[in-house]
């Protein structure tokens, strides 16, 4: 057999392992199931790749009410609210407002038609997404982590290298490649496109508890948000009886630990007096996670033949938590911008050029308000709310969500943030000290992952 009939029988052996999909999605979190879901409904070919199996821990488990039109339109609404508790609204309490509670109604929001969201375990809610995806048509492959995405010298397409459990090495010839691997971020990471985001720095440790004390009826499934002197806590109640309660703090507290995770954070729950009264009685069931670099963004949202949904373009402060909803309307959005490209590639520039517009707002539109929450003056506002020229109810439409509809909020919300650069400038010592310390806070440095267990 001469030398050429080799290299031609190896070639061939060679593509027959190289298979070919018209969209690959990385990850099978909200982001990529929906996404995998909307493509395959339409008659593409799609392969979603999850390194991981479902169901699989996740944190961050508080919907928002626009999240439920999306999950009526995947059609998987019916079965995640069995698994979920209502949540009607955000308290807020404050130690300098003499641990005061402060509720958020979603039922006084701009749009009354959205009331209530959900409390999921994520464990099961992103199960039933990605269960939705295959359903629908979408090649799932769980256990396979993606190594490598080569970009072809033409542009039209890439080759994706990924490795599963098994050991074996898949490669795949795509059309498209969609990033939602979340804070994995592999193509940020692969095109150098990832930053911190300079304007906020955090850190959060977490775990889950049995026993802690709710409100009773309708305030059971509420979030309630407390601020202490390092940051802020959540506490979401979970409809099989866990509690799941984590920190959000400056970096330089978590810095300052010296003992087990586990220690450091009931010492840090013991700081904030309401909170420790409602786990007085609680048990610590999970594991306790902590990480750090929390919020980033990628300088580029997507190129000629991939996008980046979700965490995987950015992250941001958990404390409205809008990462759920983001990460599925991206999903949506990204699902219209790939059919545009691919096949009406005329259209593609423009099309690319509104995804990332999209992209960009609802971060931008939640931070105003994550950036100064921490303030002495947004604290105070938050914690004495008024409607008047309806400017609560435009603020309790960003806190559900309703950024992306064409809702008339953005006029409210201009009076709003006068009102806050008033209040601040009557306060101004206060203020300045606060923004000082902030500035302080977010020069210190954490390291990317400092994620261990009690």
């Amino acid at each position: 057999m001469s030398d050429e009939t080799v290299i031609a029988e190896t070639t061939e052996m060679e593509q027959e392992k190289l298979r070919t999909c018209d969209v690959l999605v990385i990850g099978g979190g909200p982001a990529g199931a929906t996404v995998s879901t909307r493509l395959a409904e339409r008659g593409y070919n799609v392969v979603l790749m999850e390194k991981a199996h479902h169901p699989r821990f996740h944190i961050g488990e508080s919907l928002l009410p626009l999240n439920l039109p999306l999950l009526e339109e995947l059609g998987v609404k019916a079965e995640v609210e069995q698994q979920s508790m209502i949540k009607h609204g955000v308290e807020f309490v404050s130690p300098w407002h003499d641990n005061k509670a402060v509720l958020l109604d979603f039922a006084d929001a701009w749009d009354k038609d959205h009331p209530y969201a959900y409390q999921v375990r994520r464990s099961d809610f992103d199960h039933t997404l990605i269960k939705n995806a295959k359903a629908k048509g979408a090649n799932v492959i769980e256990g396979c982590r993606v190594n490598q995405v080569k970009f072809d010298d033409a542009g039209v397409g890439a080759t994706i290298t990924a490795q599963t459990d098994a050991n074996e090495t898949l490669q795949y010839k795509t059309r498209f490649v969609v990033d939602a691997s979340g804070r994995d971020t592999i193509l940020a990471n692969q095109l150098g496109t990832k930053a911190k985001n300079k304007a906020h720095a955090s850190a959060a440790i977490y775990g889950h508890f049995e026993g802690a004390k709710r409100h009773e009826g309708r305030l059971e499934g509420n979030i309630t948000v407390f601020w202490f002197d390092h940051g802020w806590f959540w506490f979401i109640p979970l409809s099989d009886g866990a509690t799941s309660v984590g920190a959000v703090c400056w970096p330089y507290y978590l810095k300052s630990r010296k003992n087990s995770p586990k220690e450091f954070f009931m010492d840090t729950i013991a700081l904030c007096a309401p909170l420790a009264e409602r786990l007085k009685d609680a048990t610590l069931v999970s594991d306790v996670t902590a990480t750090g670099n929390y919020s980033y963004t990628s300088h580029r949202s997507s190129g000629k033949n991939y996008l980046m949904l979700g965490d995987a373009f950015a992250f941001i402060d958990p404390v409205f938590s809008s990462g759920v909803f983001l990460a599925m309307n991206s999903g949506f959005v990204g699902a219209d911008t790939i059919d545009t490209c691919l096949k009406e590639p005329q259209k593609a520039t423009a099309a690319l050029k509104k995804f990332d517009k999209i992209m960009r707002a609802g971060p931008k539109e939640f931070s105003w308000f994550i950036y100064r929450l921490t303030s002495p003056s947004m604290r105070d506002l938050f914690m004495a709310p008024q409607n008047k020229w309806r400017v609560q109810e435009a603020i309790l439409a960003v806190l559900a969500g309703d950024i992306f509809r064409g809702t008339p909020i953005h006029g409210r919300l201009m009076i709003f943030r006068c009102i806050y650069y008033i209040t601040s400038l009557m306060n101004i010592k206060r203020n300045w000290i606060a923004w000082r310390r902030r500035k302080k806070n977010i020069a210190e440095l954490v390291p990317r992952a400092m994620v261990t267990n009690s």
